[in-house]
């Protein structure tokens, strides 16, 4: 390994500095990428935060196809389709894995994958 490399990059080493603990398995917001917090996290402590792999999470009202790009709600703190964002909002973070109804509570999504965009 390269004396250079300071670690793989599936997971990052993230401090919290959010106000409050994040619990395992919440969505963090790390510039512009999302990540999903391994370990629970207090304010102000270090911890392991993944920004790969395809993970169920908390998703809007809308339908989402599989394959199709989604976008991350910061305030509502759920993936969704690629609408019209809010300010903060991260936008195509990642690729739906399979369908989800409208009516669905979580949604599968492969984390900060950029899928291509289709031109008509």
């Amino acid at each position: 390994m390269a004396k250079n490399c300071h670690q793989m990059g599936d997971v990052l080493d993230w401090t919290n500095d959010t106000g409050s603990t994040v619990s395992s398995g919440q969505v963090v917001v790390i510039g512009a990428l999302i990540g999903v917090a391994l370990v629970d996290i207090a304010n102000g402590a270090t911890g392991s935060v993944a920004i790969d792999y395809v993970w169920e999470l908390p998703k809007g009202s809308n339908a989402i196809g599989a394959g199709e790009r989604v976008d991350y709600d910061i305030s509502a703190s759920v993936i969704d389709q690629i609408g019209t964002p809010a300010s903060g909002d991260l936008v195509g973070c990642g690729v739906a894995i399979a369908a989800a109804a409208g009516g669905d509570a979580t949604v599968l999504v492969k984390i900060n994958a950029r899928g291509a965009a289709v031109t008509a």
